[in-house]
């Protein structure tokens, strides 16, 4: 479910989705010379188009670390930038893999509904971001020939954790397109599916506002 609670109100995790306010978006482009020549940039946030949360990096300041990428037609340049709580005026989670059905390309539909299935069957959450992601949101064209599907999952308990991962390989195998992404944990802390799959001893482990190595095990306790 979406909330349109402000970032003061309920915290805002990586991933996470937010709209701004048109006069605050309006205001950063006036103080940004170096997207004065991007032109999608311009009514951004008057169609509703989002923004996502992201870590922040060396360089920000006290904002709220957002971006966006552009699609493949505009360079695909990922634009960072910084907004104040009191700019943001809806938050909400990625998409559902199964909203972006209709979105993906027809070779990737089958994948897809095994995916959707797969989901399924475990009890988990599959979301969507990058490519497919930004082109169900914007209606813009970001997919090409040679886009992944990336996906953020919920941890499946453990006891099928193992066998959710082989599956995802055995989707992935037969796929017309690389399946990207991670499982995340309800702080929104993710590794990647493949490196939990190939039963590596220490993980990368994507914070909020780090990148920080994890033992296996304490990453797989907390899917209990």
């Amino acid at each position: 479910m979406n909330s349109h609670a402000p970032p003061s109100d309920r915290p805002l995790q990586r991933h996470q989705l937010v709209r701004v306010l048109p006069a605050a978006w309006d205001a950063l482009l006036a103080s940004r010379d170096d997207l004065a020549n991007e032109p999608l940039l311009h009514d951004w946030a008057r169609r509703g188009w989002p923004l996502i949360v992201r870590r922040p990096s060396p360089d920000d300041g006290a904002g709220l670390p957002l971006g966006l990428p552009l699609p493949p037609a505009a360079g695909k340049r990922r634009i960072a930038i910084e907004m104040q709580a009191e700019d943001i005026v809806a938050s909400e989670r990625l998409p559902a893999l199964a909203d972006c059905f209709d979105t993906a390309p027809p070779a990737w539909q089958p994948s897809l509904q095994q995916l959707i299935a797969l989901a399924k069957k475990d009890s988990v959450q599959a979301r969507v971001f990058g490519s497919l992601a930004w082109q169900r949101l914007t209606g813009l064209e970001y997919l090409s020939p040679s886009s992944d599907l990336d996906i953020i999952w919920t941890l499946p308990s453990l006891d099928v954790i193992h066998m959710f991962l082989a599956d995802l390989a055995a989707i992935e195998s037969h796929a017309p397109m690389r399946l990207d992404g991670e499982l995340v944990r309800a702080d929104g802390a993710g590794v990647n599916w493949r490196e939990l799959h190939a039963a590596a001893s220490e993980l990368v482990l994507k914070t909020a506002t780090d990148v920080i190595l994890c033992p296996r095990e304490s990453f797989m306790g907390t899917s209990s």
